[in-house]
């Protein structure tokens, strides 16, 4: 008799809040397009973890919108992964209520993230703020996740997820799967085009970053004003962190290494890398933004995929929920 092994399960999920940079491209979802091959995904457009900063609500909507049919358009298959709108499934509020009364305080108030988005905010600390790494984790725990794709910045609340987890089998019986970090092998730290010693955001300068849905005019212009050095040579080394930055990116959407990059441009001046890697941006991200704005065009059809999403991604969530309720002693 033919067996099949059972892919391993992971779950990832994107907050709504902007257009993700090259930067998330190659350190998330880029990854999450490979890794549909090796394992069962399940993924979110994480709306309710966007509240925690005030939002606008038509805006919350078009860019939860966006989000999915970006989603779509980098290549996620909703007939190999379960895709879906964070807040459709009840559930996450649900367990993430259950789970806040088995955290504790100080974790939440030691959580790295937290003390940074106090200092942003500091008129909106709101209890959200502290308290979405136990949401979170509900989110992970939810799917009996085994990996979820983590960068250095989220590490943090996986270890808490973790705690949460144990804490939870050692009190009520073994009930959740206790996650592994997962780190994909290729996609790197992206830099700022404008100080590459700080990571890619969308919230700094325009200039210093690249956003998916950038037309091909803005990708040009701001390749080219991208900070350089005044070496005058290609090399890949810690001392020339701006070039080194284009090289990362440039390597990222190809097929080569950085140091195989740099090799291409030896002896080149840095118009050359400058050229060549705003031409392979425009020729990488050129369908993702068409296929975006086709799938924005056909409502009808996001909304087939949120509401196919939701139905598949509630059968697992709340075959949890139940026995988490049981467990706990709800009736």
């Amino acid at each position: 008799m033919e067996t099949t092994t059972k892919k391993p399960r992971v779950f990832s999920a994107v907050q709504p809040s902007g257009m993700p940079t090259i930067g998330n491209y190659i350190g998330a979802l880029k990854n999450w397009v490979k890794m549909q091959e090796q394992f069962e995904c399940i993924y979110a457009v994480a709306d309710l973890h966007a509240i925690t900063v005030r939002q606008e609500p038509a805006k919350l909507r078009a860019n939860s919108m966006q989000m999915m049919a970006l989603l779509l358009a980098c290549g996620i298959d909703t007939e190999k992964s379960i895709l879906f709108m964070q807040s459709h499934v009840g559930a996450h509020s649900e367990l993430a209520w259950l789970l806040n009364c088995i955290t504790y305080l100080g974790e939440l108030s030691r959580m790295t993230q937290f003390k940074d988005k106090s200092q942003k905010h500091q008129t909106n600390i709101n209890a959200g703020l502290l308290d979405y790494p136990v949401l979170m984790a509900a989110d992970i725990l939810l799917y009996q996740a085994e990996f979820v794709p983590v960068g250095k910045d989220q590490s943090q609340h996986l270890e808490l997820t973790r705690n949460i987890a144990e804490r939870f089998n050692n009190a009520y019986s073994p009930t959740f799967v206790v996650p592994e970090g997962y780190i994909p092998e290729s996609g790197g730290r992206v830099m700022s085009l404008q100080d590459p010693t700080k990571k890619m955001s969308k919230s700094d300068d325009a200039n210093a970053y690249i956003g998916l849905l950038d037309s091909n005019d803005e990708i040009v212009r701001k390749i080219k004003r991208a900070v350089t050095d005044s070496l005058g040579e290609i090399r890949y080394s810690e001392e020339q962190p701006g070039i080194s930055n284009l090289l990362d990116i440039y390597a990222a959407f190809g097929d080569e290494t950085p140091q195989e990059a740099a090799a291409q441009f030896e002896g080149k001046g840095y118009g050359e890398l400058k050229n060549a890697l705003a031409e392979r941006l425009v020729e990488s991200l050129t369908p993702i933004r068409e296929r975006c704005g086709q799938y924005l065009k056909d409502k009808a059809y996001l909304q087939e995929v949120m509401k196919n999403g939701e139905e598949a991604a509630s059968k697992i969530a709340y075959r949890t929920l139940a026995k988490v309720r049981r467990k706990m002693g709800f009736i």
